[in-house]
């Protein structure tokens, strides 16, 4: 006989960052398990040091971390936790990303500039990680960039269920904020058997965050229209695109995003919109200052939990969406 034979079973850990840790709770919870205890500080200078409480060896571990403000400090204090993981010899490292940080540049508009998404995927992979597991990526392109599995989950059935089960499916319509949105506006529309109409922009390429909208294409007048986005940052595309269905008739406007990154004048924004509901998923913490009523986050914690459980069981991630197809 060559070798040694073992009968130990798989086990599977779950590790959370700072950034967002009451979502690792919620997943942890869901998965019946606890969130290992970790000791993480930073130094004066700003460094970051982390040293997990419990032993990894041998384990399936899932690294929960979602890039959110201050974004730089998240991700680098998870990928510090990846490479405290491979040096604690983790059979496996996946990281959960909820928001993936830099999604955005995802490709060169102009010469000079970064592909950022790409350099995220490769620092990820240098630190360690075998797996990616993340919610709603700005575009699916972003896949392509990280060499091993990537399992992309969506929030749409959690959002689109939402808003169907509270308005009145004849009165709606589906409404995609830019040209960019359109394939996910359309599966809305198919899910909730709804109209589908698109406002068209113009982005000042000089100047971040500056958005002229030109005219909505579809009938949205006397509709309740229903805009979804994959993100929400400083909120001033959404909100230019609620004035411009309004100014075309619009009954109510309802905003639905994944992603709340709501950063700078967002809460003004927000607070002064004619748009009757906000409805985001709880990939990123809410800011304080934005506890509004007109603000519902929904729970992606079930999904994601349902996700790492396929991913350790060696099942098919895939399977949760296969209505989508």
């Amino acid at each position: 006989m060559t070798g040694i034979k073992t009968t130990g079973e798989k086990k599977l850990m779950l590790f959370s960052g700072r950034a967002h840790p009451e979502l690792a709770e919620e997943v942890a919870e869901q998965l019946g398990i606890g969130v290992v205890p970790t000791k993480a500080f930073d130094f004066a200078n700003g460094e970051i040091y982390v040293r997990f409480q419990e032993s990894a060896r041998g384990a399936d571990c899932f690294l929960m971390q979602s890039h959110t403000a201050p974004i730089n400090k998240s991700i680098m204090e998870q990928l510090i936790m990846v490479d405290a993981l491979k040096r604690a010899s983790a059979r496996s490292i996946t990281v959960i990303v909820p928001f993936y940080g830099y999604a955005r540049q995802d490709k060169k508009h102009r010469g000079r500039e970064p592909i950022s998404a790409r350099l995220m995927a490769d620092l990820l992979q240098t630190a360690g990680a075998d797996r990616i597991l993340t919610v709603d990526l700005h575009t699916d392109q972003i896949q392509g960039f990280f060499d091993g599995p990537v399992d992309h989950l969506f929030a749409l059935p959690v959002l689109a269920d939402y808003v169907g089960a509270r308005m009145d499916r004849d009165k709606l319509t589906v409404v995609s904020p830019d040209a960019g949105r359109v394939r996910v506006a359309d599966r809305w529309a198919d899910r909730l058997g709804a109209p589908l109409a698109i406002v068209h922009k113009r982005r000042d390429p000089e100047v971040a965050n500056r958005v002229t909208v030109h005219e909505v294409v579809g009938d949205v007048e006397g509709r309740v229209c229903v805009l979804v986005d994959d993100m929400i940052d400083t909120g001033g595309t959404i909100c230019a695109a609620a004035d411009a269905l309004f100014a075309n008739g619009a009954e109510d406007v309802v905003v639905t995003a994944t992603h709340g990154v709501l950063s700078g004048p967002a809460a003004d924004r927000l607070k002064n919109s004619k748009v009757s509901e906000f409805v985001f998923m709880n990939t990123l913490p809410t800011p304080s200052e934005l506890q509004l009523d007109k603000i519902t986050v929904l729970s992606m914690a079930p999904t994601i939990a349902r996700a790492v459980r396929e991913v350790f069981e060696d099942g098919s991630v895939t399977s949760l969406f296969d209505e989508q197809a």
